[in-house]
């Protein structure tokens, strides 16, 4: 396709306030036309809506009339936060359902003709306002919200607002309700568990320590004392066993020098009357060797039981004494064992007639001897008897001594256990303890609720009876209708006006010719055609001004017959 030839862009001229004018009368219909139209339909719009009525609420939330220092609240979060859990279950579609479906209110019953329910509840959720207040209430220091219902009946949105002020209450009341059941069931359940297990800790525990007395960790410090006082006593028995032995040393030395003593004494006395001496006779030197024995005994003996007292009897020195001890008291055994041989051969023979005694004094020693013999025999009686009784009190005591150390030897073993036994029982019974002290927190908690001492919901401002509706501005509708319109027929007369390229005036053809002007003529049109076109825009304005007014005067009845008895 060729491109045109002849034709130079030329940029329009900048419009004076005349031209302006001029542009409005050739376009007026462009500018009536859409302001009219614009004023019809906002007029039917605003007053063929139905009227809205908002009915409004104010609930406060008292706080508690007694401090959480003196009883603790079992709620699990403050009236404040579980309002916007009541708000989504009382919002539910469950209790929107049964609050429209309700015969006393009897909500959107157009609306339930045409659309399904979940539609006219998502609309009615729309029109509930729920809102909290940013503002504390100086008089008692407690929140509100405001709870806000539009309807187009004032007296079902009053209504309405009254039920869902009571759903609120009834909500608060029974999810309090709801929860301390719930806790005092659940407390309940834990303390007879807490309970059953606190008594098997406790079971087991006393089992261990009937199982274990003398053995537990607490007797440990008794045993210690006991057993240091066995040992203290164990070492005085032992003094007195050395003391004893040392005696009974003392006492066999000093019988066998009493012996010799008697046997040489006799012998003097024998030798006396055969007037044959005898200092150097097997007796004599048998005395003296059998004094000399018993010496060494006693003193082996002695040596013995000091190495008891440090070492055991398996130790190498203990076995060599006991060794030597048993060889010293066989050759003893055997020299006395000989002298009464001896004895009871001199006995057997044919005694001859004794001689006559002619030395009162030696007589009298011998019988002092004798007796001195006879009393220390009794002494070394006395001795081996103390003995005896103080070794069965060694006895005795090294058996409780060594049951002490089996009991501190078992305490170490036992201590893991019992101490496992032991804390098990105590966190047992500090589990009961909290528990408990659970459950009676419910149960203060519970008697507080039914008091109502504790957050509650009272109702500040009672539902409004609106008087006015809240919706729609109908002024404001209209004034916005007809400033849209103007605007928009403005807008259609700027673009006509840019469609015509035409020259209208004098003032276009002096600046797009650069030409002087000498005259203008003036444009002549057939006034049949004038006339016919007149008459059908005068036809069309007016059918539309009476189009216009119908709606109009429609739109005004609906709102006062119709609109006005709903409300």
């Amino acid at each position: 396709m060729t491109a045109t030839q002849g034709y130079v862009a030329v940029s329009r001229r900048a419009l004076d306030l005349e031209d302006y004018i001029d542009v409005a009368r050739r376009h007026i219909a462009w500018i009536v036309g859409p302001l009219f139209l614009g004023i019809v339909v906002s007029i039917c719009v605003a007053f063929f809506q139905q009227n809205s009525y908002e009915s409004i609420a104010v609930m406060q939330i008292t706080p508690a009339q007694i401090s959480d220092e003196l009883v603790k609240s079992t709620v699990n979060a403050r009236l404040l936060e579980r309002i916007t859990a009541m708000e989504a279950t009382i919002l539910s579609r469950t209790s929107l359902s049964n609050l429209i479906q309700d015969p006393r209110l009897d909500l959107y019953k157009e609306d339930r003709e045409k659309k399904p329910i979940e539609d006219v509840i998502e609309e009615m959720r729309k029109d509930i306002h729920i809102t909290m207040s940013q503002v504390t209430v100086e008089r008692n220091g407690g929140s509100t919200f405001s709870i806000s219902f539009t309807y187009p009946s004032r007296i079902k949105a009053q209504a309405t607002v009254q039920a869902l002020i009571t759903k609120f209450s009834d909500e608060n009341t029974t999810s309090q309700r709801s929860q301390q059941t719930l806790l005092k069931d659940f407390f309940g359940d834990e303390l007879t568990q807490a309970k059953a297990t606190l008594e098997k800790r406790s079971e087991d525990l006393s089992k261990f320590r009937a199982e274990n007395q003398g053995r537990l960790p607490e007797q440990a410090e008794m045993n210690v004392q006991t057993l240091n006082s066995l040992q203290t006593e164990i070492g005085g028995i032992n003094d007195q066993l050395n003391r004893l032995a040392a005696e009974r040393v003392t006492l066999t030395t000093h019988l066998s020098s009493l012996k010799s003593q008697m046997d040489l004494t006799g012998l003097m006395a024998q030798d006396a009357a055969n007037a044959t001496p005898s200092l150097l006779s097997p007796v004599v030197r048998q005395n003296q060797e059998l004094d000399s024995l018993n010496k060494q005994i006693a003193a082996d003996d002695l040596n013995l039981q000091e190495l008891l007292q440090r070492y055991r009897e398996t130790y190498p020195d203990i076995r060599d004494l006991k060794q030597r001890l048993s060889v010293l008291e066989k050759k003893r055994d055997a020299i006395i064992a000989d002298q009464e041989k001896q004895r009871l051969e001199e006995a057997a023979r044919p005694k001859e007639a004794p001689k006559k005694a002619n030395n009162y004094q030696m007589a009298q020693t011998i019988t002092a001897l004798q007796a001195s013999i006879d009393q220390t025999n009794a002494q070394l009686a006395n001795n081996e008897s103390d003995r005896n009784t103080r070794l069965k009190q060694q006895e005795k005591l090294n058996k409780e001594i060594e049951e002490y150390r089996a009991r501190l030897a078992a305490t170490s073993s036992n201590l893991a256990q019992y101490q496992d036994l032991d804390r098990e029982y105590k966190n047992a019974a500090q589990q009961y303890e909290e528990t408990l002290k659970k459950k009676d927190l419910t149960a203060q908690s519970s008697d507080l609720i039914q008091r109502k001492a504790t957050e509650t919901l009272d109702v500040l401002d009672p539902p409004s009876l609106p008087t006015n509706p809240s919706k729609p501005n109908r002024w404001l509708i209209v004034g916005a209708g007809i400033g849209i319109s103007f605007m928009l027929g403005i807008a259609l007369a700027g673009v006509q006006e840019a469609r015509d390229t035409s020259l209208k005036n004098l003032k276009d053809v002096r600046a797009y010719t650069n030409l002087p002007v000498l005259s203008s003529i003036p444009l002549l049109e057939n006034t049949l055609l004038v006339k016919r076109k007149r008459r059908i825009t005068y036809m069309l304005w007016s059918a539309a001004v009476l189009i216009g007014f119908i709606a109009i005067s429609a739109a005004l009845f609906y709102y006062f017959t119709v609109t006005k008895n709903a409300s």
